[in-house]
């Protein structure tokens, strides 16, 4: 599929965005694990969040749509129960690495699978270390790459220093962590976004904070099943709060977007370059921080620099990010994101490719990328590359280029935000 996109001079309105996508798979996978039934409300429904559903059902777990809200028949830790077909991540790689945590701790076969993009991302580092706690992991290329056969149960507690932060890594080490007894202690040497442990502590997961980089789960432990409402996710509002700073004229509210810390650097950044956004109505739900974004365009940006530190907390967020630096007085240096050419795309590489097509001077580097600012870009025939952040990324940059822009390969954009292109038409109209 394809759309063709006009430029526009504003953009103004005020809306919600669609739930959290980390936060509603990990609504999911707990619910699952609870003594009880769990009212979700706001959960996002995506081709992700839908995958890690599906999965959920093959185990024996059962839901019940109410209304906006979904009840989640909880199991327990021990009442999942052996598929009897392989689960399926589809393009979900929170869904694979989350699950082989999971997997990992019941006591049973299974076989986890996903489609051709995400049987070529990486999932060495999630197997080696529930490798050592016991895990029996196999599969393709070593064991490092899906389809991955697990045989759990019986898992030791484990000491264990993440070689990278990784949310995926750690929050699958703590799923795994329910099914042991004794302390699992992780170590991180930087920040990645705390959903698991934050949810496992509202949940009633026993869960300290040591050093610096140091979450500590003491296990077993049993989940509570409490009421979970997902805020608004802050990496679908990210491509709005760019194409409202961007724009001439216009202002925009997004409501109740999740506005948890590590996942804040969009705003920093933005901030940073001379946009004009600010952060209203805080408020804490669910163990999560909410508020509303508000941004007005008409501000000259400027170019920044974005590096390893920071690279955690806005990840997602780089691509629309880039499309912001085409507009920014002066030049625009990405680095320490490496881990974006192991995406549902090589990103860094999309990126380049695509903006180059419509004009832009961008420099490709091993691990990041250089912009040069205050450019004039020109409509071009684009592609997606097969990502939905991709996609969403032209489709903000097509607004503000000189002709029409055609965007190929749209459908990859119900991964994560169905209704995208319905709602910046409605915003820009």
């Amino acid at each position: 599929m394809e759309i063709t996109l006009a430029p526009r001079e504003q953009i103004r309105g005020r809306v919600k965005m669609p739930g959290d996508k980390s936060i509603s798979h990990r609504a999911l996978i707990l619910s699952a694990l609870a003594e009880g039934t769990v009212e979700i409300t706001g959960l996002l429904a995506a081709e992700d969040t839908r995958a890690t559903r599906l999965c959920l059902q093959q185990l024996g777990v059962e839901f019940q749509e109410a209304g906006t809200k979904l009840l989640v028949r909880g199991r327990g830790l021990r009442g999942l129960q052996e598929p009897d077909d392989f689960l399926q991540a589809e393009n979900s790689g929170t869904t694979a690495r989350l699950f082989l945590g999971l997997l990992a701790g019941q006591p049973f076969f299974s076989v986890l699978t996903g489609d051709r993009s995400l049987r070529m991302r990486p999932m060495a580092r999630v197997c080696k270390p529930l490798r050592q706690m016991g895990a029996r992991i196999e599969g393709r290329q070593g064991g490092t790459l899906l389809p991955l056969a697990v045989r759990g149960g019986n898992l030791l507690p484990i000491r264990y220093r993440l070689p990278v932060a990784s949310a995926q890594v750690k929050s699958a080490l703590l799923l795994a962590g329910l099914y042991t007894c004794g302390r699992v202690e992780l170590f991180e040497p930087g920040p990645s976004r705390d959903h698991t442990e934050r949810m496992l502590s509202y949940l009633g997961g026993r869960l300290e904070k040591g050093a610096p980089g140091e979450i500590v789960l003491a296990a077993p432990c049993s989940l509570a099943a409490k009421k979970l409402k997902i805020p608004g996710d802050l990496s679908s509002a990210a491509f709005f709060l760019v194409a409202a700073a961007l724009a001439p004229q216009g202002e925009l509210l997004l409501e109740a977007v999740g506005v948890n810390p590590t996942r804040t650097g969009i705003i920093d950044v933005l901030q940073e370059m001379g946009a004009a956004v600010r952060v209203l109505n805080r408020k804490e739900v669910c163990g999560e921080p909410v508020a509303d974004l508000w941004v007005q365009g008409g501000r000259p940006l400027t170019g920044v620099a974005i590096n390893a530190p920071l690279i955690p907390r806005l990840v997602d967020e780089i691509p629309v990010l880039a499309v912001a630096a085409l507009f920014a007085a002066g030049e625009t240096v990405i680095s320490g994101a490496g881990e974006l050419r192991l995406k549902e795309s090589d990103r860094l590489h999309a990126l380049a490719t695509e903006l180059q097509k419509m004009g832009a001077a961008i420099k490709e580097l091993p691990d990041g990328l250089v912009i040069q600012g205050g450019q004039k870009i020109n409509g071009a025939v684009c592609s997606s590359h097969g990502d939905h952040r991709i996609a969403m990324a032209l489709a903000v940059a097509a607004l503000f280029a000189r002709g029409e822009t055609v965007v190929r390969g749209i459908e990859t954009v119900d991964i994560s935000f169905p209704g995208f292109f319905t709602l910046l038409n409605s915003l820009t109209a």
